[in-house]
């Protein structure tokens, strides 16, 4: 077995980021959190990656962090800010940021700031099986890694403040009747439905999905008027790319379009 902490798979026009640590449910410990924001990295910058899979070895995606990590040999209990600051708020801001889309297949738990990680990826797959919790209410904490951002503009406030202060798990196809995620598979087929998605973002318009991204990330903050101001910027960036004109020559001359992928 591979003891690496983060896996990386390499395929045509896309990477798979696999967190490694089965044996500990892949909780996060600092060599996770390195190796991961390094892959990421390495993802951005490789101009032939579209599409990005994050997804967990073994049996959970993700436990959250590993509370081993966090008593001292003297038995002091660290606080866990410094961690947030250096390894949990840049990989989620990294996450939205990236120029193409990112795609998690959940396939088991996710809980504490992996939770948050994962509802921070732009399309996510869950196997019927997985189950996704606000643990932090158990130890006295805040959600974070941007669970107090995203759940409620995902959920509501409502349903954001039950998964919060209750800290109950909430399964994969209930996670998909409110909204959480996108959809929730057969466990069997979570990887076949998760690579299919990345084979599509392969070869779609990159530099569009990108400004996608930026877009809906926006309006969470914009009034309207302000919106429709930069949808106009950002259709005018779309409209000079090359894949906007061959998208327009391909739907008139009905044939599959061939998009160049460039960011």
């Amino acid at each position: 077995m591979d003891e690496s902490p983060v896996l990386i798979g390499k395929r045509a026009g896309y990477r798979i980021i696999t967190l490694n640590r089965p044996q500990r449910l892949n909780a996060f410990n600092e060599a996770m959190q390195q190796a991961l924001a390094a892959a990421v990295a390495e993802a951005e910058q490789d101009e032939t990656c579209r599409a990005l899979l994050l997804t967990g070895a073994g049996r959970a995606f993700s436990s959250g962090q590993d509370l081993n990590e966090r008593i001292t040999a003297s038995g002091e209990v660290v606080v866990p800010g410094a961690a947030l600051e250096r390894y949990y708020n840049p990989l989620v801001l990294k996450l939205r940021a990236l120029p193409f889309p990112v795609v998690c297949a959940v396939n088991g738990t996710a809980a504490g700031a992996a939770c948050n990680i994962a509802l921070a990826c732009d399309i996510v797959l869950a196997a019927r099986s997985a189950t996704f919790l606000q643990a932090f209410a158990r130890l006295g904490l805040v959600p974070d890694a941007g669970g107090t951002w995203l759940l409620p503009r995902l959920v509501g406030q409502a349903r954001a403040r039950g998964l919060a202060l209750l800290a109950e798990p909430l399964s994969a196809e209930r996670a998909e009747e409110w909204g959480l995620i996108w959809k929730a598979v057969d466990d069997s087929a979570l990887m076949t439905e998760a690579e299919k998605l990345c084979v599509h973002f392969s070869t779609a318009p990159t530099a569009g999905l990108g400004l996608i991204k930026r877009a809906l990330d926006a309006s969470e903050d914009n009034d309207l008027s302000k919106q429709l101001d930069l949808e106009r910027r950002l259709q005018g960036e779309a409209g000079s790319h090359p894949d906007y004109g061959e998208g327009v020559r391909a739907f008139l001359a009905k044939r599959k379009p061939n998009f160049t992928g460039k960011r």
